[in-house]
């Protein structure tokens, strides 16, 4: 299992070391120490604690659909033209930009600060990891 360190534990969290801290003694995460003697809590563990403390609202809509990855969120940007419009959402920590019809945009009523569903349904999704774990 991979081994994370307190301060990126943390940053992966969006919380501060000291509550990732405060959390281990806490008993709410579970903690070991590398070989270097740094305290390192376990990957799995903390993915799942992540999951559990992800909070976005609950989608408004009511409505059913295949796409399971759905943001809700307000419309921080509108870029329009004749044609296009490029909307940007901020749906919880992550920024979501959307290209649709400028037709489309103004049917859904789109307005800077408006409440709106990003529902992403990709057919590839590409995943990277970082280079030079220490």
């Amino acid at each position: 299992m991979p081994q994370i360190r307190v301060k990126d534990a943390a940053l992966y969290l969006g919380v501060s070391d000291d509550t990732v801290r405060r959390w281990i003694e806490a008993g709410t995460i579970e903690s070991s120490r590398d070989d270097a003697g740094r305290t390192v809590v376990d990957g799995l563990t903390l993915a799942q604690l992540a999951r559990s403390n992800a909070v976005l609202p609950a989608d408004p809509s009511e409505v059913g659909r295949s796409a399971r990855n759905r943001f809700v969120g307000l419309v921080t940007n509108i870029v329009t033209d004749t044609v296009m419009a490029q909307v940007e959402l901020q749906c919880g920590p992550h920024r979501v930009v959307s290209l649709m019809s400028s037709e489309a945009a103004r049917e859904l009523g789109l307005e800077l600060g408006s409440v709106a569903i990003a529902v992403v349904k990709a057919t590839t999704v590409i995943v990277e990891t970082p280079l030079g774990k220490d």
